[in-house]
């Protein structure tokens, strides 16, 4: 598939998964938002009825004390509608009632409106008196009523006088309160747990419940008792809910699997896409290693094979010199390509996870000396010089001498093969101890590496080029051998480069302690 292909698979997928994450989180937030509202409605409307309550059974508290002390004019009213009690006959200015006690009480202005008795009589006889008697009778009714309403009035006055001599403290039944909004919350719903405490309307608290709990307390419901009254005769009862996120929240829980699922879905999804665009790019450096292999290959075997065409020819004259160059020439190209193979062969080591190592104790200096003055002439055939500062106090490591003798190897031809054409090369090789590790610094002239190379050049069959075009043939497996087997010798390595000027290697291996 091509890059173009996988790109826009990739996207659109991509785009869909996210576009059904954000349905979900909408609607989710809206379901939240509506368990919100719904939750405060019903606390608010519960609030307002337990208040109502609480005024209610005041009402009716005074309503019942009033009417046990009234109770003989309320009899009084039903047996004698028309007449009103002797003492308001006899005393006209004075509009009252009388109670059990003889006292007269003074009753409210409305019950004024009643100054004196009205009286009538009927007369058989005269035809005009029945007209006179109903319209008697009438007046009687509504004076009656109005004389009864005036009772009514006073008891409500007294009502409203007891209140107002009671403070705000003694009017509020707190258990009676908590029953109320206990009943009234659960009747609308809301069964969670919930605190309260009353206060004064300056803020002054009167009352909290036994367990009352501060968590939750920045999200509370206030509620005024006694709205009607004067401001300094009201109060407030303020409410949370400790498990009111719970409550609230509960519902995602609803939605939470299936969210999950989609994450979980679009996380497989984009390791299936890198998974895919990893394969790829490793095909491509696999099928760029076997041109580069083939490559390598055809001409050592092109050379020994026009070599071997020669001696096999009679009808070409050969000189003991002729057969001396032969020779050479075949073996140097087969030394050629035996080098080549082994390169493969050391990669072939790179996935086993039971490379056996033979680790020898062993001076680190003198190895590396020893292949330095064998890469010398190599160095020099280019136009360039080493140099070398073994400086380490302690050189002696634990390491497979042959892993070790072709890791060095593999850094030194590296720096020969990316040399730049312009400048004569130069490497310097460094030894020294930090800590108790053994380190080896092999720095060049050559071309350097880029940034965004330099992260992935310890990949397999990664090779630095510019463009599509490679500027030195290889296979890219150098670099990579050289990091499996430091990582077997429990060392380390990095590397430094300003593009275009130098390039460092720095390789770190545990020194073998004195």
């Amino acid at each position: 598939m091509k890059r173009v292909w996988i790109a826009l698979v990739g996207l659109l997928v991509a785009v869909s998964f996210c576009g059904l994450l954000a349905l979900q989180g909408r609607y989710t937030s809206m379901m939240v938002k509506m368990r919100r509202d719904q939750f405060d409605e019903s606390v608010k409307r519960s609030l307002d009825q337990a208040s109502k309550d609480l005024e209610h059974s005041e009402t009716y508290h005074y309503l019942d004390s009033v009417i046990s002390v009234y109770s003989d004019e309320l009899i009084a009213l039903d047996t004698t509608m028309v007449t009103p009690p002797h003492s308001v006959l006899s005393n006209p200015a004075l509009i009252g009632i009388v109670s059990r006690d003889s006292a007269i009480r003074e009753l409210p202005p409305m019950a004024r409106a009643i100054h004196s008795p009205v009286t009538f009589s009927m007369n058989t006889a005269n035809s005009d008196a029945i007209s006179q008697s109903a319209a008697n009778f009438q007046r009687a009714v509504r004076n009656a009523y109005v004389y009864q309403r005036g009772v009514l009035d006073r008891v409500i006055y007294a009502i409203m006088y007891n209140a107002s001599e009671k403070s705000f403290e003694e009017r509020i039944n707190p258990q009676f309160l908590d029953a109320c909004l206990r009943m009234s919350l659960e009747r609308n719903g809301v069964t969670i747990p919930f605190h309260f405490k009353i206060c004064t309307s300056d803020g002054r608290e009167v009352y909290r419940c036994p367990d009352y709990d501060e968590t939750g307390s920045q999200y509370s419901y206030t509620q005024t008792l006694f709205s009607n009254d004067p401001s300094t005769k009201m109060g407030v009862v303020i409410v949370h809910f400790p498990q009111q996120s719970q409550y609230v929240f509960g519902v995602v829980s609803m939605m939470l699997p299936a969210m999950v699922f989609t994450v979980i879905l679009f996380l497989i999804f984009i390791v299936t896409i890198y998974l895919v665009v990893r394969q790829r790019k490793v095909t491509e450096m696999k099928n760029d290693f076997v041109n580069n292999m083939t490559h390598e290959f055809k001409t050592p075997i092109s050379s020994i094979s026009l070599a071997a065409q020669m001696l096999a020819d009679k009808s070409v004259g050969k000189s003991e010199q002729m057969y001396e160059n032969l020779g050479n020439v075949i073996y140097n190209e087969s030394k050629r390509l035996r080098f080549q193979v082994e390169k493969v062969l050391q990669m072939s080591l790179y996935d086993r996870k039971d490379i056996a190592l033979k680790p020898v104790e062993l001076n680190a200096d003198e190895l590396i000396d020893s292949v330095v003055k064998i890469f010398a002439l190599k160095v020099q055939q280019s136009g360039g010089s080493i140099e070398t500062r073994l400086e380490a106090d302690n050189p002696l490591v634990n390491v497979d001498e042959m892993h070790f003798t072709n890791i060095i190897f593999n850094l030194l031809e590296n720096a020969v093969k990316y040399r730049r054409d312009d400048v004569a090369l130069k490497l310097t090789i460094v030894t020294y101890n930090e800590g108790h590790d053994y380190c080896v610094s092999v720095e060049d002239n050559g071309i350097g590496i880029k940034k965004e190379d330099l992260r992935q050049i310890f990949e397999r069959f990664y090779r630095v080029h510019t463009g599509n075009k490679h500027n030195v043939k290889g296979f890219g497996l150098g670099l990579a051998y050289v990091k499996k087997m430091i990582e077997l010798h429990h060392g380390s390595i990095k590397a430094e480069s300003e593009f275009g000027k130098w390039t460092r290697f720095i390789i770190s291996i545990p020194n073998i302690k004195d």
